[in-house]
């Protein structure tokens, strides 16, 4: 028997009201930034949520937290429905759900040391104090592959790989059962990007940490997830596990996605070019959100909005997933067949010739 999710998301919604007048300001619309999300995360698991800016990710990661009071829907954390939990019931659930930012220097607050930076949660639920506390301090920043002695520095003096590292060593320290990180790696060098990464999931080896990982960068997300929730204009389109997501997606937004990856060898390949700008969430459009940019959308995609169902192994929002052609592998090496041929070529004059290079 399957052991129940960690994080259950229902119905998720959050509109932000649109105010109008300085005196006697009244509400004339709503931002629907989240409207209508579901999903579910396991323990141990890392779910990535990825697409555009302004789609909402970020939003949805606040409101599992509950750093955001959600319009409508439910949150379940290890098994407490918590979305109408106050202050006082929270308090001893945030040492169990975190959060690393993407800004690794605004994150850290300027005017206290590393140390004291990381001694504040483990204060504040009282989980060690004295001597243990600053044993504590010194094993979060080993742990992350600084010096123990970087506990006397303030943030200013460390890059802003090492800051990360400091802000992921404060997630950790309280024991988190669950992680959200808002975009961890975007505000970092590509090398850096890489340490991060191999840090988070090291971290979620040795302490079963479940991740949800918000990102834009599908090349991070394929060395990191386990599934992939793909989010446009508030909505949830295609929720499929890694693999089946980058060799065949179904949603034609997955498709573009996906096909924009930029990628090092320079070879022909078959592009899904969107046309069209993002519709705004305060006016979004009837029935599919993505059918004035969508090349396959139909007159039911103009009316009916369409729900997440299972096709070909995943879950999809998409009236015609069946019909759309495939786009197979859009992140591996493929090359076409006459850069195929020019390639063998060469390496056959090579081969009779040892001077020429291939």
């Amino acid at each position: 028997m399957r052991p129940p999710p960690l994080l259950e998301i229902e119905g998720l919604t959050k509109h932000f009201p649109i105010r109008k007048g300085l005196i006697f300001s009244r509400t004339v619309g709503n931002v629907r930034a989240v409207d209508g999300v579901s999903f579910h995360l396991a323990a141990g698991e890392t779910l990535a949520l990825v697409g555009e800016s302004g789609c909402g990710k970020s939003t949805t990661g606040r409101l599992a937290l509950r750093l955001l009071e959600p319009t409508g829907g439910r949150i379940v954390f290890e098994g407490q429905d918590i979305t109408q939990f106050g202050p006082q019931l929270m308090r001893p659930l945030r040492r169990r759900m975190q959060i690393v930012f993407q800004d690794p220097f605004a994150s850290l607050h300027p005017r206290l040391t590393v140390g004291e930076i990381l001694a504040e949660p483990l204060v504040l639920h009282g989980l060690a104090s004295g001597k243990a506390l600053a044993a504590r301090v010194r094993d979060l920043l080993e742990r992350v592959g600084l010096r123990g002695t970087h506990a006397a520095r303030y943030p200013h003096e460390f890059s802003g790989g090492q800051r990360q590292r400091i802000g992921v060593a404060r997630a950790i320290s309280t024991n988190p059962a669950l992680i959200v990180c808002d975009e961890p790696v975007s505000a970092l060098d590509v090398s850096i990007q890489a340490q991060v990464v191999n840090l988070l999931q090291d971290l979620q080896a040795e302490f079963r940490l479940s991740y949800l990982f918000i990102a834009h960068d599908l090349a991070v997300v394929k060395h990191i997830a386990d599934r992939i929730a793909v989010m446009y204009l508030g909505r949830l389109v295609e929720v499929a596990d890694k693999t089946t997501l980058y060799q065949n997606p179904r949603h034609p937004y997955t498709q573009a996605l996906l096909s924009a990856v930029p990628r090092p060898d320079p070879v022909k390949r078959q592009r899904a070019v969107l046309t069209g700008d993002v519709p705004s969430p305060a006016a979004p459009p009837p029935g599919c959100a993505f059918h004035p940019r969508c090349p396959f959308a139909a007159e039911r995609c103009k009316l009916e909005a369409p729900a997440l169902r299972q096709v070909a192994g995943r879950e999809v929002a998409c009236h015609r997933a069946e019909e759309i052609p495939e786009m197979p592998n859009l992140l591996s090496a493929r090359i076409d067949d006459g850069a195929r041929r020019r390639r063998l070529k060469i390496l056959t004059r090579a081969a009779k010739d040892p001077t020429c290079a291939a």
